[in-house]
C-alpha cells in the first residue's frame, strides 16, 4: 500500500515555522496548483482566448531540517515540487461539531526556480553555489 503525493506549483504565502515543546520545528506553507478548466472534452476560454484555470490550494508541512530550508529559501510565489503523503485529521470545535482536515506532509521539496536572496553577516548577497541545495 502507498500514499504517494507529488504536487507542483507557486507558493501561495512565505513559510511560517514554529517549534513545538519536544523542539521540532515545524515549516507550513499553502501551494497553488493549477489545471485548464474544460466544458464538454475542449479546453474553456476567455472573452480573450486566454485559457481559463481552475486553482487549488494544499496546505503543506514540513519537519526539522527540510522545514528549515524551506523557510530559509523559499517566498511568495516561487515554483517548488513537493514529494510526500496525504495527512487527514478530524478534530471536535469549542461548539462540539466534527471537523475534519486535510496537509501534506513534505518529505521532499525540490525548488523549480530561484529561491529569494538571502544576506550573509556582512550585507552581501549570498552566492547561488553557497544554497545548501
Amino acid at each position: 500500500m502507498q500514499n504517494i503525493v507529488i504536487l507542483a506549483g507557486n507558493l501561495g504565502d512565505a513559510p511560517e515555522s514554529r517549534t513545538n515543546a519536544s523542539g521540532t520545528t515545524i515549516t507550513q506553507f499553502r501551494l497553488a496548483t493549477s489545471r485548464p478548466r474544460y466544458v464538454e472534452g475542449r479546453v474553456l476560454r476567455d472573452e480573450n482566448g486566454y485559457r481559463v484555470q481552475d486553482t487549488e490550494w494544499h496546505r503543506i508541512t514540513c519537519f526539522n531540517g527540510l522545514g528549515k530550508t524551506v523557510q530559509q529559501h523559499c517566498d511568495k510565489g516561487m515554483k517548488v515540487l513537493v514529494r510526500g503523503r496525504i495527512h487527514y485529521t478530524k478534530w471536535t470545535d469549542a461548539a462540539g461539531i466534527d471537523r475534519y482536515g486535510c496537509e501534506i506532509i513534505a518529505e521532499t521539496v525540490d525548488f523549480l526556480s530561484w529561491p529569494k536572496q538571502t544576506e550573509n553577516d556582512e550585507g552581501k548577497f549570498i552566492d547561488d553555489d553557497d544554497i545548501p541545495f
